[in-house]
Order: structure tokens, then C-alpha cells, then sequence
């Protein structure tokens, strides 16, 4: 099976999240990616690692769940690039290679000396991806920030949570994940420019830009009506009613959202309720959404009787979106999950078979899915250095003694 990127190879240095999802696509279309990890990154100890394998190595560093679900697919070499030698190594790389990909703040490859000009110089047609916070210039160009940082400085934590409580955090990580989708699909287009031009490209990337993207209506509503958008909750800015009921079971939910009035008719019938429909405080959308609270017990009612798979389907069955609220383990064992594979499960030599979720598009041609598990610390050092970059064994031994490269973490431990 040939998959749409194999013979482009990626220098993946990254941090976090963001960055690393970017690699992952890259990775299962196919592309060699080259995952860069300073020595002093991380420590050997892991004290939340999952055992290991019978017979396998008691490697904790290596059985990092959130780590090799976004590493999947690549190699891993542990390079110290603050040493000019391993400076070098990294510049010699570069010559062989196609993308550079890389999360952290302008000031890190500036000092490090392998900013775009640095690279051009070794390789012209280079495809340099950043993905800095904020962006290379303006007032905030130095600051680093995870996430939370910029769903913050973004308005969208401003939106989120309940309207008698404070702003809320995004449950997940959001911004990271459209952020290295536009990342990788944005240097998947230089890629097609080069080979249309024979150009390379200095992409920016600004985290905090891309996530102005998710609340453009709060904007736009304040840039047309003058109104400050604040935190609903599980509600809608006028479609009613729409909330999250709790139903049978443990901590289970069903989410339900009224659009249309047939729909509102609809709900009133399966709730045994049918005169709602016509009661004056319910009759139109502008009347319910104003009245919804007094709805919430009525629909809770009903759905606290039946688990939350049964009322989803029974809502659906009469054009009632509803949909299930699925924990973790649920989604292990949904019945659209398990028909699409979402979930693809890998060979790793120290934790096992793992899962990982697969890009959220297909092929015809059948390309898609994992290309394979996450590396184990610094396996790619012999395939890089001597393979690629035809070090012999004395200098690679010379390198490891220096610490320029490594085969475990050199962090605290």
C-alpha cells in the first residue's frame, strides 16, 4: 500500500501537543519523521507509566500513554542541539531532508542558529513549519504559551462554562489539535508548491490567530450588534430547548437539541406531553427559549427512565436530534466506532497493544489509518546518524560519551 507522503522526510521538533499532532499526520500519510528530543527533556522515571510487558524492559519512559499516542508512527532520536556538534548533525540532516516542523518560541531556533536563513543555507528548497504562540512579531512574539494560555487570550475560555459561574477551561485540547491539522495541511500545500515551483516555504503559524477562528461569531456579533457574548452552558443562543438530561445509570447523560418546531412537536409526543405543543409559554422558539428552565424537569423526566443508548434511539426514530454522552470506555465499544476501526490498535514492544484514533479522514485508495506504534527512546540513533548520515562506530561512541547524543533520558529522575 502506498501512502501519499512516503520518501518526504520531517525533522519533528516539537513540544507539547500541537506540534506533535502535526507529526502524526505527516507520519500515518506516510512521511519518515524524525522526532527530536533534547537529552535533559524528561526524566527516566515515569511514576504513572502502566507495567510493562512481561520480559520487557522496565523502561517507564517509554510507556507514556499521552506521549506515544502522538508519536505514533515516528522514529525518535535524543540530540542535544545547544552543542555544536550536535548543531551539525542537525544541519546535515536538514540537507536530506524535506520539512522541518517546530513549536516553540521565535527565540529558540534564532539562538540555536537553525532558524529559516540557517537551513536555506544547507537547503534551499527547505519547508519550514513554526507554530510560535503568538506569532513571530508583535508585543507577545517572545511569550510561550500552552493552551489554556490561549484559549484565554482568545475569548473562547470567556465562552465556555455555565452563565452563574466564571469563565471555564476547554475540557480538551482543542486549539492543539485544529492547530496541528492546519500545521500539517498547510505544509502539505508548500510541498505541492515545491514540486510546482521548486520554492520552499517559511510558514508562521500563530496558535493564537487559528483560534480566533473558533469564536468569529462572538466577533462578529459584537462587530455588528455591539453585544458581549458570555458563557450558556449546554444552551443555544436561540434554538430551544437544548441541554444535557441525565438518564439511567452512573454519571449518564443524553444530550438533546431542538431546532425546528416539527422537532418540538415531535419531543412533546414521546414525552406523553402532546399539549406542550400548543401551551402559550412553549408555542415558538422565542416563547421556549425563555421558558426553557421550566422544560428541563419535564424532559428529565423522561429520560431519567431509560438509559441513555434507548433514548437516544428512540428520539431518533421520530427526527429528534439526541445524541448519547459517551464516557471513555464507551467509545472503546460504540457499535459506529467499532464498524469504522476509529480505533486502531498497535503493537508496542514494552506496553502492549495500544489504541490509537486515526486521522478523521479516509481514502479510497486505502491509505489511511496508523501506520504504526510510537518509537522507544532514541531507537532511530543508529538508523539516523549511521545510516543516513554515515557516522562509524567510533564516532558514534565518541558522540555518546560527550552526551551530544543519547540512549535514555537525562533529565531529573
Amino acid at each position: 500500500m502506498t501512502r501519499p507522503l512516503e520518501g518526504i522526510r520531517v525533522l519533528e521538533l516539537t513540544t507539547a501537543v500541537a506540534g506533535p499532532i502535526a507529526g502524526c499526520v505527516f507520519a500515518d500519510m506516510g512521511a519518515e519523521v524524525i522526532k527530536f528530543e533534547a537529552p535533559r527533556a524528561r526524566g527516566a522515571a515515569n511514576p504513572g507509566a502502566p507495567p510493562a510487558l512481561p520480559d520487557a524492559p522496565d523502561h517507564p519512559y517509554n510507556r507514556t500513554p499521552l506521549y506515544n499516542e502522538l508519536h505514533r508512527s515516528k522514529r525518535h532520536i535524543a540530540l542535544d542541539l545547544g552543542n555544536p556538534e550536535g548543531r551539525d548533525l542537525f544541519l546535515q540532516l536538514v540537507a536530506k531532508s524535506d520539512i522541518v516542523l517546530e513549536n516553540f518560541s521565535p527565540r529558540v531556533l534564532r539562538d540555536l542558529r537553525i532558524d529559516y536563513p540557517d537551513l536555506c543555507e544547507v537547503k534551499p528548497d527547505i519547508i519550514l513549519t513554526s507554530m510560535p504562540a503568538f506569532g513571530k512579531t508583535g508585543p507577545y512574539a517572545l511569550r510561550g504559551s500552552y493552551g489554556p494560555g490561549i484559549d484565554a487570550m482568545s475569548g473562547l475560555s470567556h465562552l465556555t462554562g455555565y452563565p452563574d459561574r466564571g469563565p471555564g477551561k476547554p475540557a480538551q485540547f482543542y486549539l492543539d489539535q485544529s492547530s496541528g491539522l492546519t500545521a500539517a495541511l498547510t505544509t502539505m500545500a508548500a510541498l505541492r508548491h515545491r514540486r510546482l515551483t521548486g520554492e520552499g516555504q517559511n510558514i508562521e503559524l500563530a496558535m493564537l490567530e487559528g483560534e480566533l477562528q473558533l469564536v468569529a461569531p462572538a466577533l462578529q456579533d459584537f462587530t455588528m450588534n455591539g453585544r458581549v457574548q458570555t458563557r450558556i452552558g449546554n444552551r443555544h443562543a436561540w434554538h430551544a430547548p437544548q441541554g444535557v438530561y441525565r438518564s439511567t445509570g452512573d454519571d449518564q447523560w443524553i444530550a438533546i437539541a431542538i431546532e425546528t418546531d416539527d422537532q418540538w412537536r415531535a419531543l412533546t409526543t414521546v414525552l406523553g406531553q402532546p399539549e406542550l405543543a400548543e401551551d402559550e409559554r412553549y408555542a415558538t422558539e422565542a416563547v421556549r427559549h425563555s421558558n426553557q428552565q421550566d422544560l428541563d424537569p419535564l424532559i428529565e423526566d423522561w429520560t431519567a427512565q431509560r438509559s441513555h443508548y434507548d433514548a437516544m434511539h428512540e428520539l431518533q426514530r421520530i427526527g429528534v436530534p439526541a445524541g448519547a454522552v459517551l464516557d471513555a470506555p464507551e467509545v472503546h465499544t460504540d457499535p459506529q466506532f467499532l464498524h469504522r476501526q476509529t480505533l486502531v490498535w498497535a503493537d508496542h514492544p514494552e506496553m502492549g497493544r495500544f489504541p490509537h484514533t486515526r486521522t478523521a479522514w479516509r481514502s479510497r485508495r486505502g491509505n489511511d489509518g496508523v501506520a504504526g506504534p510510537a518509537p522507544l527512546y532514541a531507537e532511530g540513533n543508529q538508523y539516523v546518524f549511521q545510516e543516513l548520515l554515515g557516522a562509524s562506530d567510533d564516532t558514534l561512541a565518541t558522540l555518546l560519551d560527550a552526551l551530544v547524543i543519547v540512549t535514555e533520558p537525562q533529565g531529573g529522575r
